[in-house]
């Protein structure tokens, strides 16, 4: 989440008027994250979001999203639904923007992964492959391997960050790209559940938001995502303790077969050099004066390192 255009008062009473959720009783953005518009609203009627989509997000794509979520909702995963207008429409325009209010979710996303924290992700991403199973519509995922290589050509600032750091990356999305597995199983994934996108109440999973990475891919590259996400420590050790749980708990629900399991490094990889190279262009190209955190690409070089030196499954504590 972030912030990169303004809303004026006239311009929310406006919007909101197209809703059956009262007026604006506060409104404020929220810097969090790097790709949409976000703002906390709350009105005479209670608490939402209000997001105008920016960037990456491409327009045809967006009553997907909003309809994967009223679907995951519909099969018991807890997040964000999109409220609809008078007539009836969930996306709108603001601000010359595509624009939806959603529900609010109540929940702290953790600061510091524990353990304990691993486990009810684990069963939660595995319970939202499974909903997911019969959402018709597909989406091919645009920042898949097939991007990854006009992305890093985008980025010609790489060696300011870190001198050497394009070829580098360079040599590893090669290896990566020649490694990249075929015929495993696919299906809806999230695509970006970080722990800012996980919400914990009373010490319980409470919901999962930001969906608009979500797309149709490979499943166990979502479970890849959640490992770089959720299992390295601050100094980039990696916590194979939080891996085994996050694991276990997804084959609970839904067990990987010896070919997924087999494939966890090479996903693993693709995993990191895909935010590698995402934060790594918006480090490089983030508009100056935006309120938004820019999140560091160094950190995904590191976890990229490790994962290059994992010899099968079991550095995950397979």
């Amino acid at each position: 989440m972030a912030v990169y255009t303004d809303v004026s008062d006239e311009a929310l009473a406006a919007f909101l008027a197209e809703y059956d959720i009262g007026t604006a009783v506060a409104f404020r953005g929220i810097a969090e994250g790097v790709e949409n518009s976000n703002f906390s609203l709350r009105t005479t009627a209670g608490d939402f979001i209000l997001t105008l989509y920016e960037k990456r997000v491409d327009p045809d794509d967006l009553p997907w999203f909003l309809g994967l979520m009223e679907h995951l909702a519909g099969r018991g995963i807890v997040c964000p639904q999109p409220v609809r207008g008078h007539d009836g429409q969930a996306l709108r325009q603001l601000c010359g923007k595509h624009a939806a209010v959603t529900t609010f979710l109540s929940g702290v996303w953790p600061r510091r992964v524990r353990p304990e924290h691993c486990a009810p992700v684990g069963a939660a991403l595995a319970a939202l492959h499974l909903a997911g199973q019969d959402y018709r519509p597909r989406r091919a995922n645009a920042l898949g391997p097939a991007a990854w290589t006009r992305l890093l050509d985008r980025c010609e600032g790489a060696d300011m960050v870190a001198p050497g750091l394009h070829a580098e990356v360079a040599s590893a999305l090669t290896r990566v790209l020649s490694g990249w597995p075929a015929a495993l199983p696919v299906g809806h994934i999230h695509a970006d559940l970080f722990p800012d996108n996980v919400f914990f109440l009373d010490g319980r999973l409470s919901g999962l938001i930001d969906f608009y990475f979500a797309a149709t891919d490979i499943l166990a590259f979502d479970i890849a995502v959640c490992l770089n996400a959720w299992c390295f420590e601050p100094d980039f050790s990696f916590n194979v303790t939080k891996a085994r749980a996050l694991l276990a708990a997804y084959q609970k629900v839904r067990p990987l077969s010896s070919v997924e399991r087999a494939a966890l490094p090479v996903l693993c990889q693709g995993a990191a050099v895909r935010f590698l190279l995402t934060r790594l262009f918006d480090w490089l190209n983030t508009p100056p004066g935006a309120l938004v955190t820019r999140k560091d690409p160094i950190q995904s070089l590191r976890w990229l390192r490790f994962h290059l030196q994992a010899r099968s499954e079991q550095a995950y504590g397979i």
